[in-house]
């Protein structure tokens, strides 16, 4: 073996003739500072949040929130009620919050 390492994907481009022909953005220029700082989890969260990538419970959050502020009815708070159960069920447990009540609504609105 004259090589170090194996390179199995490097060795299919350059078979194919591909491995030149290839346009990276960015092909030989150094990692931003921050990149080796941070492990591939922060890295992808920096990354999809730059794309504009929320996760879906804050989607449901800020659904919610807009509900509670439109909220007039009964029938209102039992759809709300229930949108919080769905975002209960997909959010980071120290995010979890209760039910709404009817004739607490204004503590509901400075909740969410």
């Amino acid at each position: 073996m004259d090589k170090e390492y194996n390179d199995l994907i490097g060795d299919i481009l350059e078979a194919s003739g591909e491995k030149d022909n290839v346009p990276l953005k960015g092909k030989g220029k150094p990692l931003p500072k921050g990149y080796v700082e941070r492990d591939v989890f922060q890295n992808f969260q920096k990354i999809a949040k730059d794309a504009g990538y929320l996760p879906y419970w804050l989607k449901l959050q800020k659904e919610i929130s807009a509900l509670v502020y439109k909220a007039r009815t009964e029938k209102d708070i039992k759809k709300i009620n229930l949108k919080i159960k769905e975002y209960n069920g997909v959010c980071p447990s120290s995010m979890q919050k209760l039910p709404v009540d009817f004739y607490e609504l204004e503590k509901a609105k400075e909740i969410w």
